[in-house]
């Protein structure tokens, strides 16, 4: 009775302390945020503050964790989506703790809750914000009905490196690119309101540079200096924040020597001081402790010393704060005043999404996962981030001549693998593979003979390929659906070979021999080397890894009654021994020039010089198996009369960059054009070109269309070589076009 009475008088005091209706959680202003966040701080104890910067991941007993929680020692839980639970342990916090300060519940929701959409690469494919925004709505949608209100996501890392296995859950290589699709994957998470009880938090993740790891190996270092870090690292997180997001992540790596956790001028000085962020920081898994091994602190107590004066709001996992704060503060090592400032920013976030209002959600409410609607938007994204890199004779889409079907390879029926990484709540059992979804549509009118071949991507046993051979002999075409294993990609995850895994590259050889009409279909978590087996087939469409939805989008790709649209979001390399290899690098002295001397044309005893002397692999040349932005349709794009607003402009101008578009192909379908420009000459060396704007731009047959891109100056602006923003005055050159190597060209001064 005790502890319920001193709650019911601090919740009173609260009460009295702000005039907020708590019966409606439709609109929480501002200013009554921080009345609340205030009246709250004041009654708390150290210990209390202390706990709600602590996040743990319950397991074993859950009434030792109830008891962590009844005792004020928790903030927020992670790895728990289950409604039932959830409610017990809000349950715990609300009503049998001091305060009653209701949990933050945290899960890796990256690419759908129950309903899965493509991984995020291949949604970046899409060039879709929209798309992108409605995939992370549903996922908040469906989270949030049991309870999950924060997702550790959109990751707006820049990866340019398809060896690091997170490349799979980045939106690609581009900084542009990125910063629109992460802030729609930010608003889609939280909704028109936090305090929607369907919106979840954002956490724009890993803050900062992780995409950058050296050799493409997770957790590993970076080393980019700050002008790098401003161009192209930074401006994808500072775009995140101006959509709203929440909360932000820590990364794992060190750059320059400085871990992310125990980085003070990336969370203090930029993103509070420079981008004015309120919400707040959290650790990634155990990387406070992680300083450690990084050699950056000597114990767990200096770890959260300098976690927490970094900025560092919440720990995730590893107790240093709940073991060390009370202890530093005491020896003057810590601020309280840096303790009341990180509870700040956390219990903001709390009122911000109402959970003092809404804790608790209905366990009988379970109509919204797998809905139909949601499986059909889950559908819809894996069309459009299907990308067709290759329709030799237009052997897609197929026709009523097809009477059978060969269905081989290991990704052909599987259900698990198809969902991808970072998965924990999806279903294999709603999967809809593209074996199931043929054989659904077009069983009863087209043979299908499913031969595998191989049983799983890594599969190294060639005995089943004899029968995928008979099946594609007795086929009119052949369909192969090769890749990756989910397992494969994601976190720790990285791989220094990325040629298809086991025997896929000797099946797609051995049904080639048939010389019946090859379409290849790589799922996959990462760009692979498949130079071999694309010049083996005669069509080659890329679906990442496609979620739930992704066996009827295949079959409607297939079939025409789609038409493929996506573009790569990242470069995908011809050999391992390119990488790093991206289109907006910058120049060389000695640049490429198409007419150097390849190794295999070497004369013997050629002269040192006689080579080319330019920047290039004497095996491999310059150019990427596959560029930027690059995506086939079953139809063709003709992009001509380029015109300028004004080819003189100053800053504070906006260009206006118009040209014509049109269909000239024989189907209905959509492209999606491309601005890029380069700064021929400035102060630092600049990239070749950079993309600036993009349309999807849906086209009949025939159809031409005028169509615009408006492009303020200021956005020319870089980090120069005295460290300032700035738009320099001087040339430049811009192209449009379907891709990183677009040949419309035209050219402006900035004065």
């Amino acid at each position: 009775m005790k502890r319920a009475s001193m709650k019911l008088n601090v919740l009173i005091a609260i009460s009295s302390a702000i005039l907020v209706s708590c019966q409606s959680s439709t609109s929480v202003k501002s200013n009554d945020v921080e009345k609340r966040v205030e009246a709250l701080l004041s009654q708390m104890t150290l210990e209390e503050k202390i706990g709600q910067m602590n996040q743990i991941s319950p397991s074993g007993d859950v009434n030792t964790t109830a008891e962590l929680i009844k005792k004020g020692e928790v903030g927020s839980i992670l790895n728990v989506a289950d409604a039932k639970t959830i409610n017990a342990y809000q349950r715990t916090a609300v009503e049998q703790s001091r305060l009653g300060i209701p949990l933050i519940v945290g899960r890796d929701v990256i690419h759908g809750f129950k309903t899965i959409f493509p991984i995020p690469l291949g949604q970046a494919a899409s060039f879709n914000p929209d798309l992108i925004e409605k995939g992370a709505r549903i996922a908040a949608i469906e989270a949030s009905s049991v309870g999950v209100r924060w997702t550790f996501a959109p990751m707006v890392d820049i990866s340019r490196d398809p060896r690091w296995g997170r490349i799979a859950e980045s939106l690609g290589e581009d900084t542009y690119l990125t910063s629109v699709l992460g802030a729609a994957m930010v608003k889609g998470f939280q909704g028109d309101s936090l305090n929607n009880p369907t919106s979840i938090a954002a956490c724009p993740k890993h803050f900062v540079g992780y995409g950058a790891a050296e050799g493409g190996r997770d957790y590993n270092s970076t080393h980019i200096p700050e002008r790098l870090l401003r161009n192209v690292y930074l401006p994808s997180f500072e775009a995140a924040a101006k959509a709203g997001a929440a909360t932000y992540m820590t990364s794992f790596n060190d750059n320059d020597g400085i871990p992310a956790s125990g980085n003070g001028y990336i969370l203090k000085d930029v993103l509070r001081k420079e981008w004015g962020f309120d919400g707040f920081v959290v650790s990634d898994w155990a990387s406070v402790g992680e300083m450690i091994a990084h050699g950056f602190c000597v114990d767990g107590k200096e770890a959260a010393m300098k976690a927490v004066n970094a900025g560092v709001d919440m720990e995730m996992v590893s107790y240093h704060y709940v073991n060390h704060l009370k202890e530093l503060i005491s020896e003057g090592k810590v601020k309280e005043e840096t303790i009341d400032n990180a509870v700040r920013n956390i219990l903001r976030v709390k009122f911000r999404l109402g959970l003092f209002e809404n804790p608790y959600v209905d366990e009988s409410k379970g109509d919204v996962l797998y809905a139909a609607s949601h499986l059909e938007a889950a559908k819809e994204a894996a069309i459009e981030s299907a990308v067709l890199l290759k329709n030799e004779g237009s052997v897609l889409p197929l026709g009523e001549s097809v009477k059978t079907i060969a269905v081989i390879g290991p990704m052909a029926d599987a259900p698990h693998d198809q969902m991808g990484t970072w998965v924990f709540d999806g279903d294999k059992n709603y999967t809809q593979t593209p074996l199931k979804a043929l054989e659904s549509a077009y069983g009863d009118k087209i043979k299908i003979v499913y031969a595998p071949g191989v049983s799983y991507s890594r599969d190294t046993n060639t005995g089943g390929i004899a029968a995928a051979v008979r099946a594609a002999s007795s086929a009119d075409v052949v369909l192969a659906f090769v890749g990756e294993e989910s397992i494969l990609s994601g976190e720790a995850h990285c791989l220094a070979n990325l040629n298809l895994q086991g025997a896929q590259s000797a099946l797609i050889e051995a049904v080639a021999n048939t010389g019946k009409p090859l379409v290849t279909v790589v799922m996959a978590g990462r760009p692979l080397t498949i130079g071999k087996e694309a010049a083996l087939s005669d069509a080659l469409l890329y679906s990442f890894h496609p979620g739930t939805m992704g066996g009827p989008a295949l079959a409607d790709l297939l079939f025409g009654k789609s038409v493929p649209s996506g573009k790569l979001p990242v470069t995908f390399p011809k050999e391992v021994g390119q990488i790093p290899l991206y289109y907006s690098h910058n120049s060389t002295g000695r640049p490429f020039q198409g007419t150097e001397t390849m190794l295999q044309d070497i004369p013997a005893e050629a002269g040192q010089t006689s080579l080319g002397n330019t920047s290039f692999y004497l095996d491999a040349g310059n150019d990427p198996l596959y560029p930027f932005g690059y995506g086939l349709s079953y139809s063709t794009f003709k992009y001509d009369n380029l015109k300028l607003s004004s080819e003189k402009l100053k800053e504070g101008d906006v260009l206006t960059v118009s040209f014509d578009l049109t269909n000239t192909g024989k189907y209905d379908a959509t492209e999606v054009a491309q601005l890029y420009v380069q700064d021929r000459f400035g102060s630092v060396t600049r990239p070749v070109k950079e993309l600036k704007r993009f349309e999807r731009i849906a086209l009949k047959s025939g159809e031409s269309r005028s169509v615009s891109f408006s492009l303020p100056i200021e956005e020319l602006a870089f980090w120069n070589i005295d460290m300032k923003k700035v738009v320099e005055a001087g040339d430049f050159n811009l192209w449009v076009g379907g891709d990183s190597r677009a040949a419309l060209k035209g050219s402006f001064v900035v004065e």
